[in-house]
């Protein structure tokens, strides 16, 4: 755990989250400011940067991790959902753990927006 990471905070209990999902290695959120009806955080309860580095350092977590963004989905109802990972400050990530967001419960055009 990272004393400084939000989402490291978040999982400890230190900061309070509305959890939909919680398992033995991963914790779901939701997000404090949606873009969509449904707009759920899945993490990993240990701290990887990206997942990049998740996929590197631990590929059972990274699968653990795409299933609990699918348990969340079928857990909200979303039969059509976009899922996604931003990895880097120019791709728009802003908490350095990494997380997947669950967006759905309206039509998502493409691009995102």
């Amino acid at each position: 755990m990272d004393s400084h990471c939000l989402f490291c905070r978040i999982v400890t209990g230190q900061i309070p989250a509305d959890v939909v999902l919680e398992t033995p290695r991963t914790l779901a959120f939701r997000d404090i400011s949606p873009q969509a009806p449904v707009h759920v955080l899945v993490v990993p309860k240990e701290h990887h940067r990206d997942l990049g580095a998740l996929a590197e350092a631990d590929p059972g977590l990274a699968a653990a991790l795409l299933s609990s963004l699918g348990a969340v989905a079928a857990q909200e109802g979303l039969d059509h959902y976009r899922v996604v990972f931003n990895t880097g400050t120019e791709a728009g990530q802003s908490v350095f753990h990494v997380h997947g967001h669950v967006l759905g419960g309206r039509p998502l055009g493409w691009p995102p927006g």
